[in-house]
């Protein structure tokens, strides 16, 4: 394993947070911190959504766990968790398919005290394809179940459950998820290159009907067509109308985290952001 240059006890980082990059979160996997991004993550003032997918779960114990949100917090970072979702179905009708993952999120779950993160992300998981029909009120009922476990597991730690739409065609495909889960304290994590990418309904549409159920927003551009992952900017989303419409509706921020898959594009998206931040 290596070794990470990294003073645990201080509340190191020589850089001031002002301006947008103290008022969002970064992604990265945290194997990719176990590998050499946390020292970049601390040096350069970066609050995490940390993706804790099965390979982290497989290889690290909970010491590693444990130093890693040390380093976070004893710096006065904020951290998001972003859980497990390859391969997993939330609502699945096959019963060992949705034990596994029941077990998976469990072992995310059993981080929160660890990080304390403001939310935990995970993927809603409704794909019409494949649970449309009379499918889609055992997959309703099922994700139901699973979701209602995660966030009361999560609540007592001061952690927020936000629900992320990926295959999802449009707002309609979640807003009875939403309803029945109404008093649980679960949000939507609106995710903007997945609604480009795979969704049929334009930005707006969503945001009319699930605007005032956001709790957390993924930003991160293409062209349309693929989950590219592309700097704010650089693909087809229009981000000021998007951030315009949701200040209109929301009166403070939600969460906000960048999703950037190129190091080299995190500046663009901070920059571009700054310009156009509404709230």
């Amino acid at each position: 394993m290596k070794r990470l240059p990294v003073n645990e006890g201080g509340r190191g980082g020589s850089m001031v947070m002002t301006g947008i990059r103290d008022r969002v979160q970064v992604n990265i996997p945290f194997t990719w911190l176990m590998e050499g991004y946390l020292e970049l993550f601390v040096k350069e003032g970066l609050h995490p959504e940390i993706g804790i997918d099965a390979q982290a779960l497989d290889r690290y114990d909970d010491g590693d766990f444990q130093r890693v949100a040390r380093i976070f917090l004893n710096r006065g970072r904020s951290v998001t968790l972003h859980a497990p979702f390859l391969d997993l179905a939330p609502g699945s009708p096959d019963p060992l398919v949705l034990s596994l993952t029941r077990k998976r999120l469990e072992q995310a779950v059993r981080l929160i005290p660890f990080f304390r993160p403001r939310t935990l992300v995970c993927h809603a998981g409704y794909d019409g394809r494949r649970y449309g029909g009379e499918l889609r009120q055992v997959w309703l009922n099922n994700s139901l179940e699973t979701w209602r476990r995660v966030a009361d597991r999560i609540r007592g730690h001061g952690a927020m459950l936000v629900l992320e739409n990926v295959y999802e065609r449009g707002p309609e495909e979640m807003i009875d998820l939403f309803d029945a889960l109404e008093g649980t304290g679960t949000r939507f994590c609106l995710d903007t290159g997945h609604l480009s990418a795979f969704g049929e309904a334009p930005a707006d549409r969503w945001i009319e009907a699930l605007g005032s159920r956001i709790g957390q927003l993924h930003l991160h551009d293409n062209r349309g067509e693929e989950d590219e992952h592309l700097a704010l900017g650089d693909g087809v989303l229009d981000f000021p109308s998007i951030l315009g419409q949701l200040a209109r509706q929301l009166p403070s921020p939600p969460v906000v985290t960048l999703e950037p898959h190129r190091e080299a594009d995190l500046e663009p998206c901070l920059r571009l952001l700054e310009d156009i931040w509404p709230w």
